[in-house]
């Protein structure tokens, strides 16, 4: 038999408990007998014997999984029925209770008083519920202060089981994750294309995992020379959300290119699309231009309701904002959208971004805005667009640098340049198709 040193008092058995079930466990079953183990061994708690038992749903019924201390073993899997011990029942009103043991399989190893408590989250069953596991001790005395302790116990298990199946919840959601940022990966075309003689660099950054910033580079199914459409879309939601609405946006895009359908006609229906599929959270702004070839460098573009692409004219060395020509995507059905265009000249740039970037802020809370981006412009008109695309990022992400606690988003910036005559810049390029 134990000795026992002193009595413990509540506080310091839950401190016992919750330590030893605050380790690392891949399973309940781990952290259960770990704790049974941890209680049953010690000196000053005077328990002789202890078992662990599972609610098997479909059988109604609990099955013994771990057993420890110095009773006879019962036998392993050993099942008891919810109708044969109704004290499963009251342990949900109770959580704890003391019962004499009337199970001849039982008795036989010596148990004739225990005291149980059940621990999880409760399960509903045949409109009553269940503890996910029960926690039976035996003991030479049970008393008001055993049962006391046994509830102490209960309560402890019960707050580190939450917390290890949170943390498999976050595993499961984590891997989820992963496997999203891959497909998300997928839909975006390589950072830089060519198409006649502008050249085209993209690059996109989610605030998360994964977000709801997306670009593209498309080409016509029949003529790859005729005409080349490049878009920056922004879902209104963030995280797994944005990234479906962006994964939807991407196939109902691709979709409507295969189909040869004119811009207008294409943003009417991806507007109708998304109005119908997403009941919350359904906006989207996008904005849409057509590289053409042509002398004077035709861009035709539809802008629904988003950031305002800037165009930087070398040659006078100001700036058009290119205004809005739509709502947003998503807010009413049947929306109609106006094509506009401008003409860039050799050596202009179109910078189109979300607004992720220029509303990135710093300690203080100022945001980076498009005064800051204009500079860097003019500063780097000259560059190639790859160079202009990371020398904007990096401005923008050592501006909000220190300032984890302001709002951030998806960072997402499309750098399209005309070349001048006789450019002879080298760039490694992948088309999306």
């Amino acid at each position: 038999m134990k000795r026992t040193s002193q009595v413990m008092t509540q506080k310091q058995i839950f401190r016992i408990v919750d330590k030893v079930a605050s380790a690392k466990y891949s399973h309940a079953l781990d952290l259960l007998s770990s704790v049974m183990r941890e209680i049953v061994d010690r000196a000053d708690i005077e328990i002789s014997g202890g078992r662990i038992w599972e609610l098997d749903p479909v059988e109604d019924a609990y099955t013994l999984r771990y057993q420890y201390g110095s009773l006879e073993p019962v036998p392993e899997n050993y099942k008891v029925t919810i109708s044969e011990y109704p004290m499963f029942g009251e342990l949900p009103s109770r959580r704890t209770i003391m019962n004499y043991e009337t199970d001849e399989v039982l008795l036989r190893t010596g148990i004739r008083l225990y005291s149980a408590t059940g621990v999880g989250e409760l399960i509903k069953r045949k409109g009553a519920k269940y503890f996910p596991y029960v926690l039976a001790f035996n003991a030479p005395r049970i008393s008001d202060k055993f049962f006391d302790m046994i509830n102490i116990i209960g309560s402890a298990v019960s707050i580190r089981l939450r917390d290890l199946e949170h943390q498999q919840q976050q595993r499961v959601i984590e891997k989820d994750l992963s496997q999203a940022w891959e497909i998300q990966k997928g839909l975006l075309p390589d950072h830089d294309t060519v198409f006649h003689d502008y050249h085209i660099f993209g690059i996109s950054i989610p605030d998360r995992i994964v977000g709801g910033d997306y670009f593209d580079y498309l080409r016509p199914p029949t003529n790859y020379e005729e005409r080349l459409s490049v878009l920056v879309s922004d879902a209104s939601s963030k995280g797994m959300a944005a990234a479906i609405q962006a994964l939807f946006v991407s196939g109902a895009i691709r979709m409507g290119i295969g189909f040869d359908l004119k811009m207008a006609s294409l943003l009417s229906r991806l507007n109708t699309l998304i109005y119908e599929t997403f009941p919350y959270e359904r906006f989207v702004t996008l904005f849409y231009c057509e590289l053409i070839p042509s002398e004077k460098g035709l861009l035709l573009f539809a802008n629904a309701g988003h950031c305002s692409p800037i165009h930087y004219r070398a040659k006078t060395r100001d700036f058009y904002m290119l205004p809005t020509t739509g709502s947003m995507l998503g807010v009413s059905p049947d929306q109609r959208f106006r094509i506009e265009n401008i003409n860039m000249s050799p050596g202009d740039l179109l910078v189109l971004y979300t607004d992720g970037i220029v509303e990135a802020q710093n300690k203080q809370g100022k945001m980076f805005g498009e005064h800051r981006l204009k500079s860097l412009m003019r500063k780097l008109h000259t560059k190639t667009p790859r160079e202009i695309g990371y020398s904007c990022i990096e401005e923008v992400e050592k501006f909000a640098a220190g300032a984890e606690d302001r709002y951030t988003d998806d960072k997402t910036l499309v750098v399209i340049k005309r070349m001048p005559p006789g450019s002879h810049e080298h760039m490694d390029i992948g088309v999306s198709e």
